[in-house]
């Protein structure tokens, strides 16, 4: 860099800072007089403790008349009137690079385990635009998931979006873990938001495991932390994914669980004085959802492909979370509970999910394989109470009696063990091979 491109850098550095007052905390809310030229986004520190020894990280989340409201990344219990309010006048910014895999940070990009950050890392902001969709390259090629009924069935594309619906318990974890563990992908970057903190560990040690994590980045912001550090936590899990996707790498993503943002987008919609809408939603977390999730996917160096769980309540799909993801993202899997019931895992119901880009980036006969075996166990599954009381007169339908005849074989292709891998390849050939004895 020329000597004078610096001076000209130093010139333009503001020697100043900005403080401000702590006026009152309500909730969720810090009210303060000032800091001044404070903006939306701004990451301000609050001394707290004796002589003011200790600093609490806070965002500027809106304005009450002259008054800036603010947001803690942690507890607020030693705030008090009076605090002093510190600001950075940048947004929150987080390390990251290839130091970072195999670890499990916070959501301010902090190791959980309190060890200090490698060195050699860049600094990136944590929200970022959406990429130019001029600038974003068409899905053309399938990403092997090593799950034998996605690959063959619901097959995901390079750079594809996708959700998984599920009530509680279903099988949500465990499906994330066997993607983790058996996708082709470069690298991982797996966000748990909201979680119980008994299942964080039990994740990492149990559905990722070591040869997971060994290709893994592990965001976490579990539920008792404030709203905001779990909205940070996705926001940093996405941004992460960004800068290895801006190095020419196919990235994994797998947040779970973007229901757990909107609900914390939602505490603080409330607490800033947003009306609740649609069941209680605020309209800022209709806004948020889709500038979150359409940060993944393709751009002109590499590819984000993305695993979204949407937790549904009663197992309703429609309600306006479920409703809202589905229209945003390339594809829905749908984890049926009372196939779980019936131990079949992964609990995925075929006829109720899709991929919406499959048919443009799989062989025509595939295509036609799946659609097969599709109607297959649509036969079988409409004629089902018929078969099961006995009203069903072999030879009726020459349709039936095949589903009949092809029933078990399928529900035994569709299920896998959860340290059971299965390649793209093996998994179109059984498909082939099971579409083939009905004809």
């Amino acid at each position: 860099m020329k000597l004078a491109d610096l001076i000209e850098q130093i010139d333009q550095l503001d020697s100043f800072k900005r403080y401000g007052r702590v006026n009152r905390v309500v909730g969720l809310m810090i009210e303060s007089q000032g800091p001044p030229e404070s903006s939306i986004g701004d990451v301000c520190f609050i001394h707290v403790g004796n002589k003011q020894k200790r600093k609490i990280q806070a965002e500027v989340v809106g304005f009450n008349n002259e008054n800036v409201i603010l947001m803690p990344y942690t507890t607020i219990n030693d705030i008090s009137p009076g605090s002093l309010v510190e600001a950075t006048s940048k947004p929150l910014e987080i390390r990251v690079g290839a130091q970072l895999i195999g670890s499990v940070i916070d959501s301010l990009g902090l190791p959980l385990d309190g060890s200090p950050l490698p060195k050699g890392l860049s600094s990136v902001p944590t929200e970022q635009s959406p990429p130019n969709p001029m600038q974003r390259p068409p899905i053309s090629s399938a990403i092997e998931v090593g799950v034998r009924m996605i690959d063959s069935l619901l097959t995901v594309g390079n750079g594809q979006r996708v959700g998984i619906f599920a009530g509680s318990g279903v099988g949500k974890s465990t499906l994330l873990g066997m993607i983790a563990r058996n996708t082709t992908a470069d690298l991982n970057v797996i966000a748990l938001i909201g979680e119980r903190g008994r299942e964080v560990r039990e994740f990492i040690e149990r559905d990722l495991g070591p040869e997971g994590l060994s290709r893994s980045i592990v965001v976490v912001a579990t539920s008792d932390q404030p709203a905001l550090m779990r909205i940070k936590g996705a926001y940093t899990a996405t941004a992460i994914a960004e800068y290895f996707r801006d190095k020419g790498l196919n990235v994994m993503m797998m947040m779970d669980s973007v229901t757990r943002v909107a609900m914390a987008q939602r505490e603080v919609g409330l607490a800033i004085g947003e009306p609740p809408t649609t069941k209680g939603y605020t309209p800022s977390v209709f806004a948020v959802l889709p500038k979150l999730l359409e940060r993944t996917g393709t751009n002109e160096h590499g590819s984000i492909t993305a695993f979204y769980t949407v937790l549904v309540d009663g197992d309703d799909m429609n309600e306006p979370i479920a409703d809202t993801v589905r229209g945003i993202l390339d594809g829905h899997f749908v984890l049926d509970r009372s196939l779980a019931n019936k131990g079949q895992y992964p609990a995925v119901n075929v006829l109720k999910s899709v991929s919406r880009v499959m048919n443009n980036i799989v062989q025509s006969d595939h295509v036609k394989a799946a659609e097969k075996l599709r109607e297959t166990l649509s036969t079988y599954i409409n004629s089902e109470d018929l078969i099961n009381i006995g009203a069903y007169k072999r030879g009726s339908s020459i349709e039936i009696d095949e589903a009949i005849r092809l029933y078990p074989t399928i529900i035994s292709f569709l299920k896998q063990g959860t340290n059971e891998k299965v390649s793209f390849q093996e998994s179109i050939q059984q498909l082939s091979s099971l579409v083939g004895k009905g004809d």
